[in-house]
């Protein structure tokens, strides 16, 4: 499975998902997430929960196109999964046990000291929450690969 969030580091990933998964002769499951709309107050403009959930939905369809276009040109199948939660980790981690995912792969900005510790990481969530095996693309603004 690959976790994408349509960003330049997560086409790092998308790269190593597709030659790894076509090295295996696997299939390809490509993640997306969108939060869920929150209403903030009543007399927010009309209109704007469904501008929101269209304008998720065409990020998640462009995030996810990159992955069955890479896919598609390796001759892999791949199917996509678009999920709205409020926590990327546990989605990603939901959608790998029930599409039966044998690995993870999702990027990393690679943020170490205090910037790590206060802004977190989806990745190192997924990575200490799951059991599954995780292959993580590390993108170090300081020291990229």
């Amino acid at each position: 499975m690959v976790a994408t969030d349509g960003s330049e580091f997560a086409g790092r990933a998308i790269k190593h998902g597709v030659n790894l998964a076509k090295a295996l002769g696997a299939k390809l499951t490509a993640v997306t997430m969108s939060e869920p709309f929150h209403w903030f107050d009543a007399n927010m403009v009309e209109g704007a929960e469904t501008a929101y959930l269209d304008g998720a939905n065409q990020a998640a369809g462009m995030a996810l196109g990159v992955v069955v276009e890479a896919a598609r040109e390796a001759g892999l199948p791949c199917e996509t999964v678009h999920i709205k939660g409020a926590h990327p980790y546990e989605a990603i981690i939901g959608t790998a046990r029930e599409r039966k995912c044998d690995l993870i792969v999702m990027a990393s900005h690679g943020r170490r000291g205090l910037s790590a510790v206060v802004l977190g990481s989806e990745t190192v969530k997924v990575l200490t929450h799951s059991t599954i095996r995780f292959w993580c693309v590390i993108e170090n603004e300081d020291h990229p690969p």
